[in-house]
Order: structure tokens, then sequence, then C-alpha cells
């Protein structure tokens, strides 16, 4: 039977101490082993990217800024000066688009490895065992090392590997370690913390910048920060609640920027902020019909060996043997705003279907519905988790610092791509990925030096094409000179013929050149004398500029 990891917890939380010779850590972690297919990573074509290189500067430090639950659009209501100023100082996105499902640690855990959930693992926020019965909320998850550690190496251990030290601040995985490792200097909230208090935030900005990218001269750390999600569910995300907590998270934006220039980092720096999904405003009755399975005719829970629900708009169930098609057919069509998918029959483009822990039959809801077990017990008047296409899911993005342009506006682009553009940043090779750096090229200062050596598959075909296109090129000047100079020798064409003929020979150059998205030949710019043909000089005196 299907079933997650299991292991006991131990207890401790990671404390971090101050000084620069030694690092003290409380690592919380579980004895125990895998159990079940878990720990057999899904089949995936993985899409390495290397880094950009061709540069001799100094490697920047980079810090990666998540604010939970910060939809794409949080800005356009409120006054967000320090927001504003990263725009113009930097790149903004106008919007990127989250894997499904569009929950905390899945989320999360793409922004740290560059894969779809299917392909690393992390398929929810909580942790459960079909076969126990077991399940564990979010925060008791992130102690469940095997949870983490299943194929997938987050940008943390990749880095440090390569020589980088590295840190993180309540980033969900923190807890974790990877094969046997863990960031070098970390810490986790503790257990009921209040994740919406502004000088708390303070003293962690101080503390990761001063202290940990300052003083302990780490190259890379990543932060969280639990708002405006919260927020957002408690009072909704059209409500003057979030769009307080928004000016909050701006003013804090401003508070980091200040804070590196403070410790003279400003010009060593890069920061990306951004954030794991959206909010969208929960239909309640009596304005709709609620989702509520048990009142589905046809549908018992007695069918289920085990089921997730009650969860927001996605569910998961495990049908006892021989039930499964009879669940399946009670659920579909069963509401106008219920999806009911088999596993291997999800949609491709939400990449939730090949991983072992993904149970066998899948449910979600339409944008603003959400899915009650036995009674309507989800009181959020906000809430995610809904199709990563609908708009209200999309987080925001932006980016500043030495290595970014100024004052650029770029697409939409999904976040797997984050992760190899920030090993591209820290200048290590990423682990397999399913983002293409190409996505983000265009945001760099240093665009032009990319190194093709750090992505044959990208550079290959076209320095192929180039070369190609200089030889053609090359063949058609000499082409139209000896025939010109043939043709001159003889005597036997006019000078328009001999300027109509070169002219039509140069235009087949560049467009050879160009048709292969080259202009090598063309900036040569032959042009011919034609003041030699009005001056009734012979046909052939021309040259090359």
């Amino acid at each position: 039977m299907l079933q997650a990891c299991t292991g006991e917890q131990r207890t401790g939380i990671a404390v971090i101490g101050a000084s620069e010779e030694r690092v003290q850590r409380l690592s919380p972690g579980l004895d125990g082993s895998c159990c079940g297919p878990c720990a057999t990573a899904s089949s995936w074509r993985p899409s390495a990217r290397g880094p950009l290189r061709g540069t001799t500067a100094p490697r920047n430090k980079l810090l990666l800024i998540s604010f939970d639950g910060f939809r794409w659009d949080y800005d356009r209501d409120v006054d967000t000066p320090n927001l504003d100023a990263m725009a113009t100082d930097g790149v903004k996105a106008t919007y990127v688009t989250p894997p499904f499902i569009t929950i905390t640690s899945p989320s999360h855990f793409t922004l740290l490895t560059g894969k779809y959930v299917e392909n690393h693992g992390v398929i929810h926020n909580m942790w459960f065992n079909t076969t126990s019965l077991e399940k564990k909320p979010y925060y008791m998850t992130q102690f469940v090392n095997e949870w983490w550690d299943n194929g997938s190496l987050p940008i943390w251990i990749t880095a440090q590997r390569q020589g980088l030290k590295t840190g993180s601040l309540h980033f969900p995985g923190t807890a974790s370690s990877y094969q046997g490792e863990e960031a070098l200097v970390k810490e986790v909230e503790p257990r009921f913390y209040d994740y919406g208090n502004e000088t708390a935030w303070r003293e962690n900005v101080d503390k990761v910048v001063g202290a940990w990218l300052g003083g302990q001269d780490l190259d890379f750390v990543s932060m969280y920060f639990g708002e405006p999600d919260g927020t957002g569910h408690r009072h909704g995300p059209d409500s003057p609640e979030r769009r307080e907590m928004v000016r909050q998270v701006d003013r804090t934006v401003g508070y980091i920027r200040d804070s590196a220039r403070r410790h003279g980092l400003a010009d060593r720096l890069n920061v990306i902020i951004t954030a794991d999904h959206g909010m969208r405003t929960v239909l309640k009755d009596p304005l709709v019909k609620e989702i509520v399975l048990s009142e589905i005719p046809g549908f018992s829970f007695k069918d289920l060996s085990f089921h997730i629900v009650d969860f927001g708009p996605v569910g998961m169930l495990l049908p006892k043997d021989g039930m499964r098609d009879k669940v399946y057919n009670a659920l579909k069509g069963a509401h106008p705003h219920l999806h009911v998918y088999k596993r291997e029959d999800m949609p491709r483009r939400l990449h939730y279907a090949n991983h072992p822990r993904i149970l066998p039959l899948l449910i979600y809801a339409d944008p603003g519905y959400v899915i009650h077990g036995y009674v309507p017990l989800q009181f959020s008047k906000g809430e995610h988790g809904f199709d990563n296409e609908d708009m209200d899911m999309k987080p925001f993005f932006r980016a500043v610092g030495p290595s970014f342009r100024r004052n650029l506006v770029v697409g939409p682009f999904e976040t797997v791509n984050v992760y190899p553009l920030m090993c591209h940043l820290l200048g290590i090779r990423p682990e397999p990925n399913d983002g293409h750096l190409d996505v983000t090229r265009n945001m760099l200062v240093s665009a032009q030096d990319l190194d093709p050596a750090g992505d044959p598959e990208d550079s290959f075909l076209p320095n192929v094409f180039t070369g190609l296109a200089a030889v053609a090129g090359f063949l058609f000047v000499v082409f139209a000179v000896f025939t010109s100079h043939t043709l001159c020798q003889r005597k036997k064409v006019s000078k328009s013929s001999i300027m109509s003929m070169l002219q039509y020979n140069m235009q087949q150059t560049c467009t050879s050149s160009k048709s292969f998205g080259s202009d090598l030949t063309c900036r040569k710019r032959w042009t011919l004398k034609k003041k030699n043909l009005r001056q009734n000089k012979q046909p052939c005196e021309f040259h090359w500029n």
C-alpha cells in the first residue's frame, strides 16, 4: 500500500550563534528511515543549466526573500514607495506563475530546486502516512527530514558543495538535512511564532544582513516572512487589513535595502524578492452552493482508506481496493465547480501526477470554491491552492543589485526559472532542474557576456549557424567580385547593370546572415563608390568600407 515516510521527531529548534568562529546548531530531525515508495524520485527529463561566466569580477552575494502569499497586484491599491524604488533600481516582473499545487511548502521547494512539484516530491504542506493514517500539520512537517530529503538537493547544499557558505532563516525546508548536509547557518521559527510582528521582522533583517551576510560573510541566504498570507486568510485579499500588511511589507523592503547600505553590501548584494502564491476570496453560502463531499449522492468516505480534504480547494483520496472507479464516478460531474482526476489523467501542464506520494484520485475546485469533507468547517475569507493559471494565484517578483539591469519590467515567467537564475548569480553549476536560464537572462547587466560553455544545448546550434552564415556571405562576396571583374574586363555590360548585380549579391549576403540570427556579415556594411560611376570612371572601381 502506498505510504509516506515515517519517523519520530527529536526535540529542539535550530539556534544561531553570533560568533564567526563557531556556529552552533540544535538541528531537529528524525530517527528512522523512509518507508515505501516515497524514497524513489519520479522519472523525469532533467534540464541542467550551467552558470553564466565570462567575468573576473568578485562574486556578489545573494539574498532570496519570500513574503508568503504576496499576490502580484497587491501594490496596486496601496502606496508602496520602497517596492516602487526597487523596481526603478532593478527589475520587476508583471507576475510569476507558481507550481501546482499553489501552497507554501511545495512552492518554496520549487524555488530552492528549480523543479516542478512532481519532480521534487514535496507534494503538500502536510506529511502523511497512508498505513498509520497519521498526518502532521505544516509546522511539524518541517521536522520530518525524509519528507524534504527525498532526492532533490536545495540550492543551499549545491552551493556549499562548490565552496560557498549559505544560510537560511525560517524558509520552508530549512530544518532538514539533505544527504547528510544542511545550511551552514540556519534558524527555524518557534512553533507558535507571530509571523506578523514588525519588530521581529527588523531584528531578523539585522541578523541576516548584518551578522550573516556581513559578519559571517555568507554568500547566499534565504529568508522567509509569513505575511501577508496570514492576513489574507483571516480577513480576505480585498480587506483593509491586507492593505495595511502590504504597507508593512513595503516598510520592511526599505529597511532591508537600508541595512545593506549601512553594512557596505549594497554594491555587492543581489536581492530577489518574491512569493509562493497569491490569494483569492472564498465564495460561501448563500452566494454559491458550496462543495461538501458527504452530500454527494453515491459518495461515501467508507470507500476510502485515506484522504486529505478540508485543506482548501485541493484534496487527495486513496480508495479501498477495487473502489477507485466507484469513487471516481460518484464525484465526476457531482458539482459544476469540482474537478476529479485519476492520477494518470491529471493535465500535464500541472506537473502533479508523476510521483508515488501523490494519491490515486485528486480533486480540486474552481477558483473561489473550497472542498469540505463532512460539513463546511473552513472559515477563512481568503484561500490559495487553486489552479496556477488563475491570476489570483500569481505572486510578485522584484530583483535589484549589481547584476541586474535598472528600471526594467519583464513579462511573466514560471518560478521554476528562479533557481537557474540564482545559480548563475552565485557562479555555481546547478543540479538538474526544470528551469531555463534563457527565460531570465535579459534581466542581467552582463547578458552579453554569457558563457556558451555553461549551456551547450542552447549555444551550439546558434554558433554553427553563425559560422555557416559567415561562410555563405564570404562566398557571395567572392562571386560578386569575380563576376563584376570579368564583366568589366569584357566590357559587355553597362555601369547600371554592374551596380544592380553587386547590390543584389550584397543584399543576398545580408539576408542569408540574418536568417541565421546574426548580423556578423552585414555589420561590414559593404558599399559601392557610386561617385566613381557618376564620374565616368571604370565601372569596376569600387572598394569596401
